[in-house]
């Protein structure tokens, strides 16, 4: 039995979950890159709130990103994107327009 979703309905899911680890700018990537996925592959994707918290972090800097990954690691984020999934985007959380790179990556 399959239930289709949409953008509001997935962040929903993750709120009502309790779930604080992603931003909703990270949340709304994550419902694109999934869709996205489902139309390349052909294949349908379950809805696991707890897999897609395990599978994926959220970084707030790409010097938090590449620390976590080691320091040694020369070609950053390039680096990191040669062995995994990663998403780049921004946050708007300040009423000037400030905005923050954030990064989604798939474990490795």
């Amino acid at each position: 039995m399959i239930t289709t979703i949409n953008e509001n309905d997935f962040i929903q899911a993750f709120k009502t979950m309790g779930n604080g680890q992603f931003s909703h700018e990270a949340l709304q990537k994550l419902f694109k890159y999934y869709e996205e996925y489902e139309d390349w592959t052909g294949e349908t994707v379950e809805l696991d709130i707890i897999g897609i918290c395990c599978d994926w972090t959220e970084y707030e800097s790409e010097y938090q990103l590449v620390n976590d990954y080691d320091m040694s690691i020369k070609g950053g984020v390039d680096e990191i994107k040669e062995n995994t999934t990663v998403i780049e985007f921004d946050v708007w959380n300040d009423p000037k327009y400030a905005h923050k790179k954030h990064y989604l990556v798939l474990a490795f």
